[in-house]
């Protein structure tokens, strides 16, 4: 779920800078950034959990 919104400021931010709105471009690809990191954040906190629980995916 993360991931759409990922994609979704990141598009939002290209097509800003296609257009020539630079601070909203930067402003979408700054929460595009910030959203990208939680979510790996979030991947690699299951992952260990995972790990440290034996579980299979």
């Amino acid at each position: 779920m993360l991931m759409r919104y990922v994609l979704a400021f990141l598009i939002i931010a290209i097509v800003a800078a296609v257009l020539g709105f630079g601070g909203i471009a930067a402003g979408a690809a700054e929460i595009a950034k910030i959203i990208f990191y939680i979510f790996i954040v979030v991947f690699l906190v299951s992952l260990v959990v995972n790990l440290m629980t034996g579980r299979r995916i």
